[in-house]
């Protein structure tokens, strides 16, 4: 005799592209969708019973008709109507998640400024949210990105580490820092102003990144980490995963030359990485 202990459901990899038209003047926003919902399906896995099943594709559709009529500006303001909306309509349902990744599109650059119709994709990096919320209970809103790409070529050292019979690495006083930060953070709040936030933090986080005098990556993560709970009080934790892409110097004596820290090989793997969360105190 099996027991069903948990259960869950729904929609994933909805894409979504929504052009707001302000006269001459578009807006472009990219969104992918997962919707998951939990309650009382248990007659579904056990008897095969439909009876209480939303349809995924109804889902998918829901995505859609109301991004028709949404006012949101954002990704968390979105995914709350979504949860409102399942979470209203459908009585079976005990609790609801709905994640969302953002594709940045930037308008296009030429001679006469920003062009209002036409958008350049130039970075890989990837915004994302995560809304859930329990029945007749408060939503929780966590963001973050991912794949933000950075490289420092000053201001980064590792040196005084433990050394055993198998280590080989030399020590570094000035050497390529790069990574691809991952972060995410947790709101206090459902209702705050989230685009501005994570414009905050993104910020922050570049900022430190770039200025901070590092001694590791742990070192700069954690002021990274440290100056965006400064900055945003709004948000009661930040967790970031900076894996150290390594820039390895090139031996170019064997060819008669010299090599002053300025012709590197990239290599991606193995990698070092570095993650931790940090969480406001009191």
């Amino acid at each position: 005799m099996s027991l069903l202990a948990e259960n869950r459901y729904g929609k994933s990899r909805v894409r979504l592209v929504k052009v707001k038209r302000h006269g001459h003047w578009h807006d472009v926003r990219e969104w992918t969708v997962e919707i998951l919902l939990e309650g009382d399906f248990e007659s579904c896995y056990v008897d095969g019973d439909n009876s209480g099943i939303l349809p995924t594709d109804t889902m998918k559709n829901t995505v859609y008709s109301l991004a028709r009529r949404s006012s949101a500006e954002c990704m968390e303001e979105f995914g709350q109507e979504l949860i409102g909306f399942f979470l209203q309509r459908n009585l079976q349902v005990s609790a609801a998640s709905v994640e969302l990744s953002e594709k940045k599109w930037d308008h296009l650059q030429n001679q006469g400024g920003a062009h209002p119709t036409a958008f350049l994709q130039s970075s890989r990096e990837l915004q994302f949210a995560r809304i859930a919320a329990a029945r007749n209970r408060e939503l929780s809103v966590r963001s973050g990105l991912e794949d933000l790409v950075v490289l420092k070529t000053a201001g980064s050292e590792f040196v005084g580490f433990m050394k055993d019979s198998l280590t080989t690495l030399p020590e570094a006083t000035d050497r390529l820092f790069g990574t691809a930060v991952r972060a995410q953070w947790t709101y206090t709040s459902s209702a705050v102003p989230f685009a501005v936030l994570r414009s905050a933090i993104r910020s922050s986080l570049l900022k430190t990144f770039a200025e901070h005098q590092s001694k590791s990556v742990q070192h700069t993560l954690y002021a990274m980490g440290e100056v965006a709970l400064a900055s945003v009080p709004e948000i009661s934790e930040i967790e970031i995963a900076m894996p150290n892409k390594h820039c390895l110097l090139v031996d170019l004596s064997r060819f008669g030359q010299d090599n002053p820290n300025e012709i590197f090989v990239p290599t991606d793997e193995p990698h070092g990485t570095i993650e931790a969360r940090l969480r406001r105190q009191g």
